[in-house]
């Protein structure tokens, strides 16, 4: 019987059984000692975990308490957090924590919340089972800013685990490489450590700021793109040793440290794959554990390689989109002039252009190189030879199409652009933008009319 007075719980008792015959009756209640309120109890939770309530000065207390950070649902802000906070200067005069960090609502295709009752929750467990445990947390987190709310799809997950996949995929190419010990570094492969030595510095710099502002899932989606770009996409790339050929010492236990270090930025996220991967990458004693190992310090990084670096990016890709639109097959060698602009290309990274683009020769010009399919990357131009990879009457026909389709485009900019109404009453952002497609519809006919020259 829940009552303020015994004589009330007693009216209680004998409403609910008669057979108690009367208030005065032959029995007896008994004040349970040991119960609280749910709301009530849970407000006491910072300090009572650490029995101080019973025991304010114990040294427990006195050495966790206040914490730095509670971690929540916004949907019990009065229930239990500002409770919490009342109760902290009630009895220690002191707030509990300094920092809420309000995690997102975890919701159905109908906005609804996730609850047994409506029945509208995947069942974790199952997900666990079928995408990993690692790929439900990413999947989840990359998905969930705090406080804003998730709406849940299973290709959530699914991403997680491609992810996963992806991790061991890079592990696996990484130990089956065969390790020589006589051969020297190629100079292709000690720019790319010192690349991503420099690019890991600045990943560390950012997900410390991402974690001191508590942007938990901006700090995932920046270990996953560093991983699956930088690590995966381009630093195993240009070290990858040709096809069955061994690879050079130095160059594999770099590789190896790096792998290390990405290992450790991922594993909050991802706390189980990290922990194995970790384990078999090198030889560990039996007490050590990447939970437990430092994170990669916060070190100085040379800013002026890296904005380099993505010019080296940049060209490669520039290549490899010659090679997909003209048909040229990646195993057959190609030539690459290079003109060189104010802002040149640093030929430094000549090694990786020649590695990543398959290249036979790479020729510093003067001029034009007529006849070449051509690309730029800031001022500096790449000229590849078609001769032999192309039907020339082909390629012209099809750049006078893209000419004609280009020309007609700012056509309709400038049409936009001559109207008077348009540009004195549209915003200002409106019609900067049109101003800025008009100046790239003039240079990329300046491009095809150049090509189409030097073509005919």
């Amino acid at each position: 019987m829940v009552a303020e007075t015994e004589e009330e719980a007693r009216k209680l008792a004998v409403a609910k059984h008669p057979s108690l015959g009367g208030e005065g009756g032959g029995f007896s209640l008994k004040q349970d000692e040991d119960a609280l309120d749910t709301w009530f109890s849970s407000w006491l939770w910072p300090i009572a975990v650490f029995d101080g309530i019973r025991e304010p000065e114990n040294e427990e207390v006195n050495y966790y308490y206040p914490s730095s950070d509670l971690v929540t649902a916004p949907d019990i802000i009065f229930f239990w957090v500002a409770r919490m906070i009342i109760a902290g200067y009630e009895y220690r005069d002191d707030f509990p924590f300094k920092n809420v960090y309000f995690t997102g609502m975890v919701r159905d295709a109908q906005r609804r919340k996730m609850s047994k009752s409506l029945g509208n929750s995947p069942d974790p467990l199952d997900l666990i089972a079928k995408y990993g445990a690692d790929g439900v947390r990413v999947g989840m987190l990359l998905c969930s800013p705090a406080g804003g709310d998730l709406l849940f799809d299973e290709g959530l997950p699914q991403q997680g685990a491609g992810f996963s996949t992806k991790i061991w995929n890079a592990f696996r190419l990484v130990k089956n490489w065969e390790v020589s010990f006589d051969i020297e570094q190629p100079e292709h492969s000690k720019l790319a450590i010192e690349w991503f030595k420099n690019k890991l510095a600045q990943v560390v710099e950012t997900l410390n700021t991402q974690f001191d502002g508590f942007r938990i899932s901006e700090a995932l989606m920046t270990v996953y793109t560093t991983v699956r770009d930088e690590f995966s996409g381009w630093l195993l790339e240009m070290v990858k040793p040709a096809y069955q050929q061994p690879i050079d010492e130095k160059t594999y236990a770099e590789v190896v440290e790096l792998f290390d270090q990405m290992l450790r930025l991922m594993h909050p996220f991802m706390p189980f794959i990290t922990e194995e991967i970790w384990q078999l990458l090198t030889e560990r004693k039996e007490d050590e554990s990447i939970m437990i190992s430092q994170l990669p310090a916060d070190t100085n990084y040379d800013a002026a390689l890296l904005a380099a670096f993505e010019d080296v990016k940049e060209a490669v890709s520039g290549i490899r989109k010659i090679r997909k639109d003209k048909n040229i097959a990646f195993k057959d060698a190609i030539d690459l002039s290079v003109q060189k602009g104010d802002k040149g290309f640093d030929a430094k990274f000549n090694s990786i252009l020649i590695k990543l683009g398959n290249l036979t020769d790479l020729t510093a010009v003067e001029e034009e190189v007529k006849g070449a399919a051509s690309f730029r990357v800031k001022s500096t131009n790449f000229y590849i030879p078609l001769e032999g990879f192309i039907d020339v009457e082909e390629e012209l026909e099809k750049l006078e199409e893209e000419l004609k389709y280009a020309k007609g485009f700012l056509n309709s900019v400038m049409k936009k652009l001559s109207n008077e109404r348009f540009v004195n009453n549209a915003p200002e952002a409106v019609v900067a933008k049109e101003k800025a497609k008009q100046a790239d519809a003039e240079a990329n006919i300046k491009v095809l009319e150049e090509r189409i020259a030097s073509m005919k």
